[in-house]
């Protein structure tokens, strides 16, 4: 059984403290804080093997190849994927507007239908809207309905024979639903198996086990410093058969077989779509952060946050000036909980919080259309990892608390 009191002293930054208090993270839906053994992998890398990969004979580049390629078949196994189709990205962002460039605008077209939930991050809106503005395409809503669910009996409405993409989220970064991308996809394909489904999955693979192979995604992105690796290294997981047909994204090193004046031919998966010197540390970080997590356990980890969610959730409803967002039911709903306090707008209960030491976010979490959808300008939220405890929950009751006396409400 995971112990969190014993997993905090992995991570030195949680032995902080902040205005006297003792550091309680509670934001890691927006990046997780990092074991002792990435900062140390990352430092090793550049105190003994710092090289650019794939181009040196010698040995401090062939070595930093084999550690950076050692890392895609760490994240490869990790979602139960080939390693060919593993591209590295700067973040989930770019692996969409990768999809969104290189796939969107060769096979989108005018009077195309794209798909998108209303819980999706700006990541997964905006580059289909300039795509649907530039191809003359329909951008076509799916409402999430009052439980913070998607409604599936909904879909048969939606996809219509102009449909050609369908945008999802794995887990919501606001309200925390699962969705059941498997069923999902397995209904939108039933009514048209041509539609191709990219899935964000930035929330999910931090906390849930993933294999992209049975939830019949097209493509499937996520990011490493959600799941306790270094910020600027993303993953795009695409079909091996739909990245070959693909055109690269950027052209310039690495991404090349032969140039010559006449033309250009290019590399082969994966590396056909990763132009330039890559984050080398961050890959290498990745992939010990992986086995960090591969050894605690992805089903130790999900079963310690619903613990942890149900302490919390129970906490919080049991407070009739506090409204909280998304599931109830803890099978349905990830490490992420938004809620309001009546008459405290959110950014005033997180600087209460933080003057306890305690970190959560405030405001619209990159999600502003879903945000205005549930009648808000803003919320507060608290995220939950393998780090955290009921002792940070309790924390958390506190700050409300105070937050109370503060604006006497």
């Amino acid at each position: 059984m995971l112990n969190p009191d014993e997993i905090k002293k992995d991570f030195p930054i949680l032995s902080r403290e902040i205005n006297g208090q003792r550091l309680v993270y509670l934001d890691s839906a927006a990046t997780s804080q990092k074991p002792q053994v990435v900062i140390d992998t990352i430092a090793a890398y550049y105190q003994t093997i710092n090289a650019n990969v794939h181009r040196g004979v010698y040995t401090l580049s062939e070595e930093a190849t084999a550690a950076y390629e050692s890392a895609r078949k760490k994240v490869a196994d990790f979602v139960s994927a080939k390693k060919e189709e593993i591209v590295f990205v700067r973040n989930a962002t770019e692996a969409i507007n990768l999809v969104a460039y290189a796939w969107g605008r060769a096979n989108i077209n005018k009077g195309d239908e794209i798909v998108i939930t209303e819980m999706e991050h700006h990541s997964n809106i905006v580059p289909w809207q300039i795509l649907s503005v530039e191809k003359d395409a329909k951008l076509v809503i799916w409402p999430v309905e009052d439980d913070g669910t998607l409604n599936l009996e909904n879909l048969e409405n939606l996809i219509t024979p102009q449909t050609k993409f369908v945008a999802l989220s794995h887990v919501s970064n606001v309200l925390g639903t699962i969705n059941d991308i498997e069923g999902i996809i397995k209904k939108i394909k039933g009514i048209n198996p041509q539609i191709v489904v990219i899935v964000d999955g930035a929330q999910a693979v931090p906390h849930l086990k993933v294999n992209v192979n049975h939830l019949g995604a097209d493509f499937y992105v996520f990011t490493g410093h959600k799941m306790l690796g270094p910020m600027g290294l993303g993953i795009l997981w695409g079909r091996q058969e739909i990245l070959d047909n693909m055109q690269p994204f950027l052209g310039g090193g690495e991404m090349i077989r032969e140039v010559t004046w006449a033309k250009t031919t290019y590399n082969d998966l994966p590396w056909k779509f990763e132009a330039g010197t890559p984050n080398v540390e961050g890959a290498i970080g990745l992939g010990a952060a992986i086995d960090y997590l591969n050894q605690v356990g992805m089903d130790e980890i999900r079963d310690h946050e619903k613990k942890l969610i149900k302490y919390a959730m129970d906490k919080l409803s049991g407070d009739d000036q506090i409204k909280i967002y998304g599931p109830t039911d803890i099978e349905k709903k990830a490490g992420v909980i938004s809620f309001n306090l009546e008459k405290v707008h959110a950014h005033d209960l997180a600087a209460v919080a933080d003057s306890l030491g305690i970190a959560i976010r405030s405001g619209h979490h990159c999600a502003q259309p879903l945000i205005k959808s549930l009648g808000e300008q803003a919320s507060a939220r608290a995220s939950f990892y393998l780090y955290n405890t009921e002792g940070d929950v309790d924390a958390l009751i506190a700050a409300i608390t105070k937050a109370k006396e503060v604006f006497k409400v």
